[in-house]
């Protein structure tokens, strides 16, 4: 197997539905066809097409995809010539000299957003001038990029989930766009990042109307797929809806064991869970599924396809990116994470090309009765003195008495603690922090990590100096237990019900609700998109005009803003608690 995680492949289809707790692999309905498995069936799909054009996703296993339909082929009697479209491309040499500004050197996590297309990677005059063989039955273009060339015919686009390719990169088995040699982990992943991911989710947005078959190559020798208009249908579908993402868990140096206990379906001989990616548009995927498999295509479609019945009047604003995001932080029997902060506005933009900053919030789903938060500075912070500690703690290794410049205070289940930009903080132990945030994930300035080393036994990187250019040194003293902790109000109520509002700080676009009842409530979406989970309780039924889905205790959902009314149902025995987020009205 060309991967390396301690997580499973998404089966291609489960006999034993997960029926009454958190499923790791929720599955929608696909509204028109049937999904398919193998080449072997797609070869036969196929088969009356004179020319093939088979683009995708960057990690996607060419050789196998191309070998193996020409063995279908030819084992039905069918002669078959192939164009790898890779040969169009520029020399390796142009292309890293194309793709350096946009890197940052050797900076371990940071680039720059890229503004080059696909096309950019290609000798045009190859593009326009692709031969193929007539004197064969099937002729087939294929790889990245092959829908450029100047070949008319079915298209078929293979897709990839972002864990199976970054579980790929850490095998070695794969490269960056357009390149032969595999980079060290954390720069292949930075160059993901900022160029390939980039570029090519701009070309898959345009493909996305027009391919004629989508196929998911996540499983080796066995991929499945469907009709292009029936993946489309079914994204129309859920757009109108609702959607639930498939979450993927990942081990980290800081992570514990609440998800281990609490989430069935995972690998068990892991040394934690730190992260779960609950909704982040960038990595997570999206699973349709029948009775004959599983298909699964990035959660970044559905926004192409159908934004506006998404966001509702958050889409002019937003446009594309789905901008909230959920994920868990886990440090149950585990440890802080590193003191940190995320960048101004202005810095994120002009440093990395980001439309909009990290502005998080931590909500305790749960802790232990010892759980803290570092949250703001102490009264008497002196910015210099600060800096020098962090700078000598660095180059000692000695431990940073971080209490006498970060306050820390307990953590209580439901507690809602406002983290906008530039605002030093961290979990401490024993929190089941949801993180509720801006979509933005990866620019986070640490400061100190408790002299620690990460899984694979390398110093974790630090980012002083940029934190500096961003920390705000007012949130400071008692300004902190003023405008950095939510003070929940209700807002309305009824019999046994009420809607609670948890106000964030002046610098988040979204907004944060809960809902609690024993045994219904009715919601309007007021054209927003709502993300939702439940909180405390066993299970809820959603309905929507035309279904019903139960979600089980800590599943994030999302009602789409053109569903405009839902019902949720208590289907436990004591009362249930559910958040709900979206942006604010005045932030669209």
């Amino acid at each position: 197997m060309n991967r390396e995680t301690s997580q499973n492949l998404l089966p291609v289809v489960s006999e034993v539905p997960n029926t009454d707790t958190y499923n790791i692999n929720p599955i929608h309905k696909l509204v028109e066809g049937q999904i398919a498995v193998g080449y072997e069936s797609l070869a036969s799909r196929l088969k009356t097409e004179k020319t093939i054009i088979i683009d995708g996703y960057v990690g996607v296993d060419w050789n196998e995809v191309i070998s193996s339909l020409k063995t279908s082929f030819k084992d039905n009697g069918f002669t078959v010539s192939a164009f790898n479209i890779q040969d169009c491309l520029k020399s390796e040499n142009e292309i890293e000299a194309m793709v350096a500004p946009y890197l940052n050197g050797d900076d371990p996590v940071f680039g720059k957003i890229t503004d080059l297309k696909l096309l950019d990677y290609f000798e045009k005059e190859k593009l326009a001038n692709v031969k193929l063989e007539n004197n064969t039955d099937i002729q087939i273009v294929y790889g990245t990029g092959a829908a450029l060339s100047n070949v008319e015919g079915c298209i078929v686009y293979v897709d990839l989930p972002k864990n199976e390719l970054q579980y790929r990169m850490r095998a070695n088995a794969i490269t960056n766009l357009g390149l032969s040699k595999v980079k060290p982990h954390k720069q292949m992943y930075k160059h993901f990042y900022f160029v390939d991911w980039v570029v090519l989710n701009h070309e898959k947005k345009k493909l996305l109307p027009q391919f004629d078959i989508i196929l998911d190559q996540q499983r080796p020798s066995e991929p499945t797929w469907t009709e292009g208009e029936a993946l489309r249908k079914s994204l129309t579908n859920i757009s109108q809806n609702f959607f639930r993402v498939r979450p993927w868990f990942e081990p980290g140096v800081w992570g514990g064991n609440w998800i281990k206990e609490h989430i069935d379906g995972l690998n068990p001989n892991v040394p934690n869970y730190a992260w779960s990616f609950e909704m982040i548009v960038p990595e997570n995927g999206l699973i349709f599924g029948d009775q004959n498999g599983w298909l699964e295509v990035s959660f970044d479609m559905l926004m192409f396809l159908e934004h506006k019945n998404v966001l509702g009047k958050a889409a002019n604003r937003f446009k594309y990116e789905f901008p909230i995001r959920f994920d868990f932080l886990d440090t149950y029997d585990g440890g802080n994470l590193s003191v940190q902060c995320h960048p101004r506005p202005e810095y994120i933009k002009t440093e990395f090309g980001e439309n909009f900053t990290q502005d998080e919030t931590y909500y305790i789903l749960d802790a232990e009765s010892d759980a803290q938060v570092y949250l703001g500075f102490q009264d008497d912070i002196n910015p210099k003195e600060f800096k020098e500690a962090l700078e000598n703690s660095y180059q000692t290794k000695e431990e940073l008495d971080v209490e006498k410049y970060v306050q820390k205070m307990p953590a209580k289940k439901h507690d809602l603690f406002l983290i906008p930009h530039g605002t030093v903080h961290c979990s401490g132990i024993n929190n089941m922090v949801l993180e509720i945030s801006a979509t933005p994930y990866i620019y986070t300035f640490k400061m100190y990590d408790w002299q620690r080393l990460d899984l694979e036994g390398n110093p974790r990187p630090l980012n002083i100096e940029r934190a500096f250019q961003n920390l705000n040194f007012n949130r400071k003293g008692t300004v902190v237990q003023d405008t950095l902790i939510s003070k929940p109000t209700v807002e309305a109520q009824g019999e046994g019900w009420q809607k609670i509002h948890l106000p964030t700080h002046p610098d988040h676009f979204y907004d944060i609700y809960r809902y609690e009842f024993e045994d219904e409530v009715v919601i309007e979406t007021n054209n927003q998109c709502h993300i939702l989970m439940l909180v405390e309780g066993t299970a809820v039924e959603l309905s929507v005009p035309q279904q019903q889905q139960t979600f089980y205790y800590a599943e994030t959902f999302a009602v789409p803003a053109a569903t405009n009314k839902y019902r949720l149902t208590n289907k436990g025995n004591g009362l249930a608690k559910v958040i709900i987020s979206f942006v604010k009205d005045e932030a669209c």
